[in-house]
């Protein structure tokens, strides 16, 4: 299992984590908010106005209205991005990852709002009677590059999985086992079954249900959050500070956090920016094709609200409830994963400035002559060896070893920073993602309840995560084998959504990075490529709107 996830790694290292990954991203998004002249703020008002359904008609061909659309939409990107990711970006790259988010989001915006037009715009009806809509299909229909479509289709379904299926149900299931103590793979078999009854019944079937949960969830989520904001109100401007006075600096160490470099809260804030919002990755465009609607841009102006909704607001939400309740620099009694564990030389000055970062360029860089190779004793459950444990990015305390669930004694083999054996391994140390926002929620008025609404908070954000994504999974299954080829799609979608309920959750964060980055890039591609049709489809819009609506006051 260590050999797979180094391998994923190492993929990874060179896409999703690589420098150039984040330049692009932002660079797009940067590129289309000043060649449209900043959308996402003049349109932004109107948007609202457009998922009232002022200007729709009678007889818009769509299989969901424009507030369906977005719940959708929303439902796809509110999930594990905004407990889970913004909690392992703050534990990272410290509070100036969260701004790294917000940039990622603000820029998004415009990003969403060119892929969702452009994705309604070219869209088609399906064998089966249905809307398949996409960027498949304008690179199809338009850029007439069908191979690059096939790419990204196939790259949709697999990330269905890296991002829709695999992580959402890890967290719930993590969430679930650590507050309720039930066993991992009772609960994937559990969701796994609902899941199956949902996706079977399509897009109007997974819009009515998202439609319904994502209010639910978000005002669940708002109480729960702003009890812990209030009840550390004298955090409030501190936090704020931070996120934005360490941008230029890197996060210092304080607390069990060994300090985080300015690359590392860019790198981390925008990849996991990308997780919570998907702006770029192309999968929203997708729910988007199917709403009812004549006029493309409309649809895009909706879009908008997207990023704004799920990172703006809810990820600043968490986020604030990480810094303001200090729970995401302490050390707390967890069991440790091994993917996370490092054995080194204690040869190193940890409580120096200096020695803690050469920690963290260890971990980041895996220098092999800082890795402990040879054998520990431990006795009674304790590490006797004069060792350096690292958990979680954060030196652990109080380690205690156990074998076959007894306490363990003897000696335990370790290869380059790595144990050898079965062996479980638990003490203080940092937390991330699940674990440490629910942890942060019991810093509020409502203590150790606030934990419960984190896990059911997270099982509703995640569950509707991982319908939605059925549906993009099959729209690109539509595209490259038909209608019929999507009943062993969504078969093989709920058989992973069990089976990822109980495996490891580094190898699955990990793969979900790379998925993310193999859809993403062709999007970018098509809609760089498309953007003088994306100028002209604006300005014929308004032109056609100001004749349709003359009495409307609009933001051009």
């Amino acid at each position: 299992m260590q050999a797979f996830n180094d391998f994923l790694s190492l993929i990874d290292n060179y896409i999703g984590s690589s420098w150039w990954f984040p330049y692009v991203l932002l660079g797009t998004g940067l590129f289309f908010t000043i060649y449209l002249k900043f959308p996402q703020i003049r349109y932004f008002r109107f948007a609202f106005k457009v998922i009232r359904g002022k200007f729709d008609k009678p007889g818009d061909e769509g299989d969901t209205s424009h507030f369906q659309a977005l719940t959708t939409a929303l439902s796809g990107t509110v999930g594990t991005g905004n407990i889970a990711g913004v909690a392992l970006a703050v534990h990272v790259g410290g509070p100036a990852a969260l701004f790294w988010m917000l940039m990622t989001a603000a820029v998004g915006m415009c990003t969403k709002f060119v892929e969702v037009t452009l994705s309604h715009k070219y869209r088609e009806k399906a064998e089966d009677g249905t809307i398949a809509g996409g960027p498949m299909y304008y690179m199809k229909n338009k850029l007439h590059w069908k191979w690059m479509g096939i790419i990204f289709a196939i790259a949709t379904v697999l990330s269905s999985f890296g991002t829709g299926s695999l992580p959402q149900i890890n967290s719930i299931a993590d969430s679930m086992n650590a507050v309720f103590g039930l066993n991992k793979m009772l609960v994937g078999s559990i969701l796994a079954v609902l899941l199956g009854f949902v996706i079977i019944g399509g897009i109007k079937r997974i819009a009515l249900v998202t439609e319904r949960l994502v209010p639910t969830m978000a005002a669940l989520y708002f109480i729960g959050a702003f009890a812990v904001i209030f009840s550390n109100f004298e955090n409030i401007i501190p936090s704020l500070v931070s996120i934005f006075a360490e941008v230029l600096s890197g996060s210092a160490a304080t607390g069990g956090f060994l300090g985080g470099t300015i690359a590392l809260a860019f790198n981390k804030g925008v990849g996991r920016g990308l997780f919570s919002n998907e702006a770029g990755q192309g999968s929203a465009p997708i729910a988007h094709a199917s709403a009812k609607g004549h006029e493309p841009v409309s649809e895009g102006f909706v879009a908008i609200l997207e990023p704004f909704i799920d990172t703006i607001v809810i990820c600043t939400i968490t986020g604030l409830v990480l810094l303001s309740s200090g729970v995401w620099n302490e050390k707390h009694q967890t069991d440790f994963d091994y993917t996370d564990i490092y054995v080194l030389h204690n040869n190193i000055e940890f409580d120096t400035q200096e020695g803690q970062l050469s920690i963290i360029d260890h971990i980041e860089k895996k220098t092999i002559e800082n890795l402990y190779s040879g054998t520990i004793k431990v006795q009674n459950g304790e590490i006797q060896s004069d060792v350096l444990f690292i958990h979680a990015r954060s030196i652990a305390e109080n380690v205690k070893v156990s074998s076959g669930g007894t306490v363990y004694s003897g000696a335990i083999e370790i290869a380059k920073g790595k144990p050898r054996g079965s062996f479980a391994f638990s003490g203080k140390s940092l937390v991330h993602s699940a674990p440490l926002t629910t942890i942060a929620f019991t810093k509020g008025f409502f203590g150790d309840f606030g934990k419960y609404i984190v896990v059911f908070g997270l099982l509703l954000f995640a569950f509707s995560t991982a319908i939605s994504w059925s549906y993009y999974g099959d729209r690109a299954m539509t595209f490259i084998w038909g209608s019929k080829s999507v009943v062993y799609y969504r078969i093989v979608y709920v058989v992973a959504f069990f089976v990822a309920a109980f495996t490891d959750t580094t190898i699955i964060w990990t793969l979900s990075a790379i998925t993310i980055a193999i859809m993403t890039l062709p999007n970018l591609i098509g809609i760089l490529a498309l953007s003088k049709d994306m100028k002209t489809t604006v300005n014929d819009f308004w032109k056609g709107f100001k004749k349709e609506w003359p009495d409307e006051r609009t933001p051009e």
